[in-house]
């Protein structure tokens, strides 16, 4: 047993998934996540928060009109662990009509109390002590925390800045014998880049040659910027072996809902389904009937939304190059990065780390480090690069960048 596998076994569970997901300091102390951190900076300094991934206005009143007459008419008790079979049924109809999918609705969907139960259930359903994760980095927290957990071992592949496009050869040299899974989020949380059908056909490959089940975090789904999204799943051979994840958070403006769901083949679903039965038994029914209200809307909902968050985007990005970063224009998600040094320069400090806590105190806007959502091992490469959201209303966007150029 190397020394990584040691320290892994020899933590308790919640050390493992703390570690796993940065909560825990070299001294062995816990600490928040990241986004709690820079969360608790913007309030106490007044700044404008654009460090976490949530939008600042309400969902379509048809989601939240459904919810309410559930709310009011008795809906109120547990539903099945599977969730509410109308909400099963719109997430079947949801990936048929966008994406040609054929989940069953009773046996091809679960209902998950967000996303992060979905991740959670479909990575711990399948992980024993001594596998291997792959995924693409800087990623979301949850992922090492959840891989850690299991006893698992996440291996990740760097997205290099500062075009973030994967090498598919370090892609294939990441698989090896023990490789259990691949998860793989699109759009990409943080970086914004969308996967192409080559990097997608290639991920499908190597799932097959490695006999590896597929988690696709799929949550930034529909905002999407260069075009409509092809989930992994729909491309020849991978629907047997993959899991989609989504939820209504992103789409429809409800994080605070904590309504997902993960589709798939009955023999894989079924294994979630029997995992997430013991962590909270079932989402919260008058949401769920909301939920299945909002994935029904039609499609001028969807254009309207990618459109509206394309404007958002396109301020932000103009304001961080008007004050001397270099931003990536992300192709989807509701998340820019960009290169900060030149800021680093202006405020005296070495990378986007220090910059963050400067940032907020001089200019009043908070954003996440890069590095932050980074391996030990790649953290290097993103040393002087911040994420910021432009998932705020427009005017706050706007206020946001004249403090940033100011």
């Amino acid at each position: 047993m190397d020394a990584d596998a040691a320290a892994r076994t020899s933590r308790a569970p919640w050390e493992r998934m703390a570690h796993g997901g940065g909560m825990l300091t070299t001294a062995g102390e816990l600490s928040g996540t990241v986004f709690e951190e820079m969360s608790r900076l913007a309030a106490r300094t007044g700044a404008i928060n654009l460090g976490q991934g949530f939008p600042d206005v309400d969902g379509p009143p048809e989601m939240l009109d459904a919810a309410a007459a559930a709310l009011r008419g008795g809906g109120n008790q547990y539903s099945p662990v599977a969730g509410v079979p109308q909400l099963q049924e719109a997430v079947a109809e949801h990936q048929r009509r966008f994406y040609g999918l054929e989940p069953d609705p009773a046996s091809g969907v679960v209902v998950t109390v967000g996303a992060s139960e979905g991740l959670a259930a479909s990575l711990l359903a399948f992980l024993r002590p001594g596998d291997e994760v792959v995924t693409f980095e800087p990623h979301y927290d949850l992922y090492g925390a959840v891989v850690e957990f299991a006893g698992a071992r996440l291996v990740t592949v760097p997205l290099e800045p500062p075009r973030f496009s994967p090498d598919l050869d370090r892609l294939a040299a990441a698989f090896g014998p023990r490789t259990r899974m691949v998860v793989l989020n699109d759009p990409h949380n943080p970086t914004g880049t969308v996967f192409d059908d080559a990097v997608l056909s290639r991920v499908v490959e190597l799932a097959e040659e490695h006999d590896c089940v597929v988690v696709t975090d799929e949550v930034y789904e529909h905002l999407r910027y260069d075009g409509a999204h092809r989930p992994l799943a729909a491309l020849p051979g991978a629907f047997e072996r993959t899991l989609t994840v989504s939820s209504v958070g992103k789409t429809f403006s409800a994080t605070g809902w904590r309504v997902g769901w993960v589709s798939g083949p009955e023999h894989l679903v079924g294994a979630v389904r029997a995992t997430k039965a013991y962590f909270t038994h079932s989402a919260a029914t008058p949401l769920q009937l909301g939920a299945a209200a909002a994935l029904r809307l039609p499609d001028a909902f969807y254009e309207g939304l990618a459109e509206d968050f394309r404007q958002r985007r396109d301020v932000l990005v103009q304001g961080l190059a008007a004050a001397g970063a270099e931003p990536f224009e992300p192709q989807g998600t509701f998340f820019v990065v960009a290169d900060v040094r030149a800021l680093c320069e202006r405020h005296g400090v070495g990378d986007a780390t220090a910059l963050a806590p400067v940032l907020a105190e001089r200019s009043g806007v908070v954003g996440v480090p890069v590095p932050a959502l980074a391996s030990a091992a790649h953290r290097g490469l993103y040393g002087t690069w911040m994420r910021l959201s432009f998932g705020k209303r427009r005017d706050l966007l706007e206020q946001a960048a004249q403090r940033l150029a100011g």
